[in-house]
């Protein structure tokens, strides 16, 4: 789960406490209660927490209540090319070489030869990759169950895919 806000340059990540305790209670209670709630302030001020920052806390807990750091951005933030790299599990020459390409959108910075991208852009991407990865494998699956190759044993299977490689 990727829960990406931060009014900082560079984001901030948030790592689960060590000890969940407290964090399990949280999650308990919002699984529990699915309407916003109301914020109470150290003086006791309450406050009514809109639905879509209710919505936030709840996959914020959920994710970190699996152990997963978290971070929170602009859906329009700008990222490096190293950042937009890391985010998609590449190298960034691989980026570089998918921006020469016009695979993704970014930005130069004035008359540098740095660009940015924005994250909304990245994350689309990555989830066209994703749906293009999950189509091809079903059509391989389909191959497969076509040609009969989930009725044999390993060794069968073996044969057949080291054909399959040869040409």
């Amino acid at each position: 789960m990727t829960v990406t806000v931060a009014r900082t340059k560079h984001p901030v990540v948030v790592d689960p406490p060590q000890d969940l305790r407290e964090l399990l209670d949280l999650a308990q209670f919002l699984e529990h209660h699915t309407s916003p709630a109301v914020l109470v302030g150290p003086d006791g001020e309450q406050i009514a927490l809109p639905l879509e920052a209710y919505e936030v806390l709840r996959e914020v807990v959920a994710a970190m209540r699996h152990g997963e750091s978290v971070s929170v951005e602009p859906i329009d933030r700008q990222l490096t090319t190293q950042q937009a790299a890391t985010l998609l599990g590449v190298s960034r020459s691989t980026l570089v070489r998918l921006l020469d390409e016009n695979e993704l959108p970014f930005d130069r910075l004035g008359d540098s030869r740095h660009r940015r991208l924005r994250l909304n852009d990245v994350l689309a991407y990555r989830e066209r990759k994703r749906a293009d990865r999950r189509a091809r494998l079903d059509e391989l699956t389909r191959q497969a169950d076509e040609d009969g190759l989930y009725d044999g044993d390993a060794d069968t299977y073996q044969a057949a895919l080291a054909e399959a490689r040869k040409s």
